[in-house]
C-alpha cells in the first residue's frame, strides 16, 4: 500500500503547523492525535475554528503510518497553491470589464476528474473553480500533475459554505446554473452569455438537493444512446465550450 504522504505535501509538529496557519498558508486538512492536550493544542484548536480549517481526530497509529518522524500528534496536508476567496476574486473580474465564468464543483472526489476539469477550464477562459473545503478532491501535487499544470495557473477558491458562495454570486449579478439530467432546459438552447457560475455535481450523487433549489436555472445535455449520463469532466467540458461558443459568436 502506498503511503498517503507520497501524494500530498505534509508538515508536522504543533509549532510548525501553528506557524503555517498564522502565516496564511493554505491547509487542505489537519490530523490531530485523539486525546492530545496542552496549551499549544488549545491554541491550535482556536486557530482551526477561526479559519474553518478541516480537521480530524485520529489514533496515533495513523499518524505514525504517515510519517516516522516526530510529528508530536499533529500532521497537516498543505496545498501547493494559495487558495483565493470569491469575494476578492469577483470584483477584479468586473473591474477588468470581463464577463465572469466560474465552475462550482460539488464534492467531486476523483482527482482525475478534478484535474481534467481544471485543464479544460484553463483552456476556456474560466475565471475560477470553487470547491468545498470538506468532502472534495483538494489541490495537491498529484492533482496539479493530473491537470497538466492548470491548477497552478487557474484561481481555486476553497470555501467553507457553498450556500453562502451561491448567494454572494447571485447578489453580485452572477447567474447560477446547475448541470443535471433533471434540468428543464437543453444547454444548447440556453443563453450563456451573461455572468455565470456552473455547478457540476459529484460522480456518485450529482448536485446536492440543497444547491439544486438555489440554482437560477437547471440545464441538461441531450443524450442519444442508452447510457443515461456522462462522466462529470466530459459534461463540464461540453458546458464550457458551449459558453465560449456563444460568447464568441
Amino acid at each position: 500500500m502506498k503511503n498517503p504522504s507520497s501524494q500530498q505535501d505534509i508538515i508536522y509538529g504543533i509549532r510548525t503547523v501553528l506557524e503555517a496557519i498564522n502565516s496564511g498558508r493554505s491547509i487542505n486538512k489537519l490530523l490531530i492525535q485523539k486525546g492530545l492536550q496542552g496549551d499549544l493544542i488549545k491554541e491550535l484548536w482556536r486557530e482551526l475554528k477561526r479559519d474553518n480549517i478541516p480537521h480530524q481526530g485520529v489514533p496515533i497509529q495513523k499518524l505514525d503510518y504517515i510519517t516516522k518522524k516526530n510529528h508530536q500528534g499533529v500532521i497537516a496536508y498543505v496545498s501547493p497553491i494559495e487558495y483565493y476567496k470569491i469575494e476578492n476574486l469577483l470584483p477584479n473580474i468586473y473591474e477588468k470589464g470581463e464577463v465572469p465564468l466560474f465552475l462550482i464543483l460539488d464534492k467531486i472526489t476523483d482527482v482525475r476528474n478534478f484535474g481534467a476539469i481544471a485543464r479544460t477550464a484553463e483552456c476556456n477562459n474560466v475565471h475560477g473553480i470553487i470547491i468545498p473545503s470538506k468532502g472534495s478532491a483538494m489541490v495537491t501535487s498529484d492533482a496539479i500533475k493530473t491537470s497538466a499544470g492548470a491548477l497552478s495557473k487557474l484561481p481555486v477558491c476553497s470555501e467553507h459554505n457553498l450556500k453562502n458562495v451561491i448567494s454572494y454570486l447571485q447578489n453580485s449579478g452572477v447567474k447560477v446554473l446547475g448541470c443535471t439530467e433533471k434540468g428543464a432546459e437543453i444547454v444548447y438552447k440556453t443563453k450563456l452569455t451573461e455572468p455565470l457560475a456552473i455547478i457540476m455535481g459529484s460522480e456518485k450523487d450529482g448536485i446536492s438537493p440543497a444547491y439544486l433549489k438555489l440554482c437560477d436555472a437547471l440545464v441538461k445535455i441531450p443524450m442519444y444512446g442508452s447510457i443515461e449520463s456522462l462522466n462529470v469532466s466530459v459534461s463540464a467540458s461540453i458546458l464550457m465550450y458551449e459558453v465560449n461558443r456563444q460568447r464568441n459568436e
